[in-house]
């Protein structure tokens, strides 16, 4: 709302703050106007007799929109080039555009094109599990898509997503900027894959970026932040703290300044663990497996990065604790006394580490209120097993799978990707329309299709299975080609698909292709690239090995 714009002499200005830009053409704009959004810009010039009545030169302080025609007219006149520069000011971004255009398209392209063509050449050759074109091609967008979610002035800031899911509704931020943010999380699921695919500089840029802002003293991590680094919104997540450990101790970082940043953030661990105050889907607190995992193999990394800096103590603590709580996992998680299997099963969360009470609460995003924990179950549990806390084998995780599979998985009978969790919200409204956070919570009883907002299903999650079928030495091809027919035509993998609640009255939803969420999203490019280095690799390539060794006997 703080736009300001100049428009004339065949150029269109524009700043906001720090930022400038310019649009230039290579024949001169015939009419040029600036306007404000609503009142007096060309649209709602253009909309009443489709001429372009209104030329004025100047707009600020505002929601600017610039309006130009170009000098075409369909028959003598067909081609022009259009060129449009960034800068700190309007007089350097007009600069950077003519000079675009003094270059000539054709130069222009085929340099941005051999930069991106050097940089994939400096990479590992894609993988052999890689079996049709579109894999080879969606693998390749994949790359290309994690590198571009790197901020280009804080480097090793890499986003969540460049898109803007549910933009039209209120959303998150009015509506997504959620989704411009660096968050530790995503940051580490990117970084594990660019070092699969041979980026090890640009994993070390995203470590060196999150200690840089840890926070002080406590050793915590923001939730998340913009990309210079400011903490944006405040709660913790432990899974957030433990991610850049396993990070530094995947990088070999052993040296005593990264060991200093690795021992705060694993004291604040064995300071606020097991127990979070947000899990990994940011809405519930409690004792999640997922995040409890993260917090077992950050500390047992944590001791092992101590003992190479002579910390004896510190890794002795670490390693008491972290066994302490592999072996409490389950009393704290599994449930025997839920509505949902006859035999034991892991939950998405308890509230108070009492899996067999019925404790309610709220599942969030416009799921119901009150709803018992027993009866809420997510597929996230499998990071026990990814992480090498416990083997594919454990009874309990083996349970577990059928009892996701039923209440999660779609298509149900043979499931390819798998909701979040029972009764999620996080999702388009029942005709398609978009989430918005302000929905009120379904009823108790309800269906699923009947609340505000529906969760639709994820593509990570087949390749989070992929990753567990490969740790309990089964095929995970299927999986990798699951994830690569959510690819749109240029290749990019969303956030959510339509699922078995498709839109109702409407034509285009098309089952297993996105939705209006996030594509691209950087985590499930980076889950497909994984997958496709683990299928090579015949296990988990992200898997901390000093934790399998300990826990499941599995030394790589």
């Amino acid at each position: 709302m703080d736009d300001s714009g100049t428009c004339g002499s065949g150029r269109l200005l524009a700043s906001d703050g720090a930022t400038a830009s310019a649009l230039v053409a290579s024949r001169d704009f015939a009419q040029t106007s600036c306007g404000y959004l609503g009142t007096s810009d060309g649209w709602t010039d253009l909309r009443n007799d489709y001429a372009m009545d209104w030329h004025y030169t100047s707009a600020t302080n505002g929601n600017v929109v610039e309006t130009g025609r170009l000098k075409l007219d369909g028959t003598g006149q067909q081609h022009a080039t259009l060129a449009l520069g960034f800068a700190g000011t309007t007089a350097t971004a007009l600069s950077a555009a003519q000079a675009s255009l003094a270059s000539g398209f054709p130069a222009v392209s085929s340099a941005y094109a051999a930069g991106w063509h050097d940089y994939l050449s400096s990479l590992k050759p894609p993988p052999a599990s890689l079996t049709t074109t579109r894999q080879r091609t969606t693998y390749d967008v994949s790359r290309l898509v994690l590198a571009a979610h790197e901020d280009k002035t804080y480097r090793g800031a890499f986003v969540a997503s460049p898109a803007m899911p549910w933009v039209w509704g209120t959303g998150l931020e009015s509506p997504s900027g959620a989704y411009h943010l660096v968050w530790s999380r995503d940051l580490y699921q990117i970084a594990t894959a660019l070092l699969a695919e041979g980026d090890t500089v640009a994993a070390g840029r995203a470590l060196t970026y999150l200690f840089d802002r840890q926070q002080k003293p406590d050793g915590s991590f923001p939730q998340n932040s913009t990309v210079d680094g400011t903490p944006h919104w405040t709660n913790t997540q432990l899974d957030e703290v433990a991610d850049p450990i396993i990070l530094a101790w995947m990088l070999h970082r052993t040296d005593g300044t990264t060991y200093q940043h690795v021992k705060k953030a694993a004291d604040y661990i064995l300071a606020n663990g097991p127990s979070t105050p947000q899990e990994r889907w940011e809405n519930q607190g409690g004792y999640s497996p997922a995040t409890i995992a993260a917090e077992i193999a950050g500390l047992v990394c944590a001791a092992d990065l101590a003992r190479a800096n002579k910390d004896t103590k510190s890794a002795m603590t670490d390693l008491k604790t972290a066994d302490a709580w592999q072996r409490a996992v389950k009393g704290w998680t599994v449930t025997s006394s839920g509505p949902l299997a006859p035999h034991p099963y892991f939950l998405r969360l308890t509230k108070d580490g009492n899996p067999n009470a019925g404790t309610a609460y709220n599942i969030g995003d416009s799921g119901p209120n009150g709803i018992d924990q027993r009866a809420v179950v997510d597929p996230s549990f499998l990071e026990l097993v990814r992480l090498g806390v416990l083997p594919a084998t454990d009874p309990d995780v083996v349970t577990t799978l059928p009892v996701v599979d039923a209440q999660l998985g779609v298509p149900a009978s043979s499931p390819q990707f798998w909701h979040r969790y029972s009764r999620d919200g996080y999702g388009e409204q029942p005709d398609g329309r978009p989430w918005d956070i302000g929905f009120p919570p379904a009823p108790l009883g309800s269906p699923w299709s009947n609340q505000a907002t529906i969760g639709r299903i994820w593509p990570i999650f087949a390749g989070e299975r992929g990753e567990y079928e490969l740790a309990a030495g089964r095929s995970a091809a299927a999986r990798l080609a699951a994830m690569a027919a959510t690819a749109n035509d240029g290749h990019l993998l969303p956030e959510q698909v339509w699922d078995a609640f498709p839109p109702s009255g409407s034509d285009g939803f098309t089952p297993m292709t996105g939705t209006f969420s996030a594509t691209p999203l950087a985590w499930s490019h980076a889950q497909f690239i994984r997958l496709a280095w683990s299928i090579t690799a015949g296990a988990p390539v992200e898997q901390p090995s000093i934790v399998a060794c300990r826990y499941i006997k599995t030394c790589r």
